[in-house]
């Protein structure tokens, strides 16, 4: 990988502890066009009570708004964990060209891990797909998100004796 896609990721990654910082699933994405991000996001699912809040979702929407067009075909997205399905398939339906991703998702993983949507020969647009841009970093951060969930859900248990 080249610095510049470590640079992109890191912008990612900025993101991604953003999410961190609001108690959100912390997942960062930027999508690029001609060298400049034109779509950048977090997880926001829980404060907008959103199911579809995805950080790629977002990204997506903010790129295509910038470019004035749905289609996204010189565009890369970086992500710090593995797109889901519903991310994936919003990437094929923009046309990414490229989907550059830190860490697998092996609950969810849509691009190699459990499923590989982003490209499925059968679809109409496949979305090249590289992984392992600054893959500790982005583990470490989902690590220790639900480590401290498990942490804090422990806490709340009380126990009576009678």
């Amino acid at each position: 990988m080249t610095g510049k896609q470590e640079t992109y990721m890191q912008e990612a990654l900025k993101q991604a502890k953003l999410a961190f910082g609001k108690d959100e699933v912390p997942v960062g994405a930027v999508i690029v066009h001609n060298n400049t991000i034109i779509g950048r996001a977090h997880n926001q699912t829980k404060m907008l009570k959103d199911p579809t809040a995805h950080a790629e979702m977002i990204a997506v929407t903010q790129a295509a708004a910038h470019l004035k067009n749905e289609r996204l075909q010189d565009c890369d997205a970086y992500v710090t964990i593995e797109p889901c399905p519903m991310c994936a398939g919003a990437m094929i339906l923009a046309r990414i060209r490229n989907l550059y991703y830190s860490t697998e998702d092996p609950k969810s993983g849509a691009c190699g891990t459990v499923l590989n949507v982003a490209e499925e020969r059968k679809l109409n647009h496949c979305v090249k797909t590289h992984s392992g841009i600054l893959k500790e970093e982005s583990r470490s951060l989902i690590r220790e998100f639900f480590k401290k969930k498990r942490t804090n859900a422990r806490s709340k248990i009380t126990f009576r004796i009678s």
